[in-house]
């Protein structure tokens, strides 16, 4: 922490020294510290070429005075982002490290579909990802992240899930890959999934098509 505290006081005085130095028309020609270059590490070069089109406005600033919540309000804007690092490269270009936001399901919503990032943010697509569950209804985010968080403390697997219904009581059923529709209550959410996973792996309910789970200590099971 001193050490941070004496290199600013250093870096002060040095300022002080050359401006005192310069008369009026060095000073507005002084071309010291403008902004030449901004890297952009995370992403492809698709996207890294999108970003720097919106920091166009910082291009040529003084890299000294840049106050950094100027960028951080461009790149709050961009959906695709989950977090970055922005690090100021003396004298003349800016370094910005990007991590890009997780897709976590396919969302459909007034015929258009989206990409929901683990960032909370949903993403317009012309193309939904085959790899990742669909979401039907017009969801909670904070209802969606609980019910994330219990599938993965649980035995149950993400990956074996089709679709994802959500209803306005805040309900969620869940869809396997295998067709099974799985019908969760509001509450207790990871020990249903693990009741309902090892009532999958019974071979005795191979006929299951829907597991209704929804009422306290009972389990209804209607067969295909």
């Amino acid at each position: 922490m001193l050490l941070q505290i004496n290199k600013k006081i250093l870096f002060y005085i040095f300022f002080f020294i050359l401006f005192a130095t310069l008369n009026n028309n060095n000073f507005q020609n002084l071309k010291f510290g403008e902004i030449k270059q901004i890297k952009i590490n995370g992403l492809s070069d698709e996207e890294n070429s999108k970003i720097k089109n919106r920091l166009n406005s910082i291009v040529n600033k003084n890299l000294f005075f840049l106050d950094k919540k100027e960028i951080k309000k461009h790149l709050d804007t961009i959906d695709i982002i989950e977090n970055y690092t922005i690090l100021k490269k003396y004298p003349s270009s800016l370094e910005l490290k990007i991590n890009k936001t997780t897709f976590l399901a396919n969302v459909y919503r007034a015929e258009k579909i989206f990409l929901l990032g683990s960032n909370g943010k949903l993403i317009e697509t012309n193309k939904k990802k085959k790899e990742l569950p669909n979401i039907f209804g017009k969801f909670d985010k904070n209802s969606f992240f609980k019910l994330l968080t219990s599938i993965n403390d649980s035995e149950f697997q993400i990956s074996k899930i089709k679709n994802l219904y959500f209803f306005k009581s805040g309900r969620w059923d869940i869809e396997t890959s295998s067709g099974i529709l799985i019908k969760l209550p509001k509450n207790n959410l990871k020990d249903i999934l693990d009741l309902s996973f090892r009532l999958l792996e019974k071979k005795k309910f191979n006929d299951i098509k829907i597991l209704d789970l929804r009422q306290n200590n009972q389990v209804i099971i209607n067969a295909k």
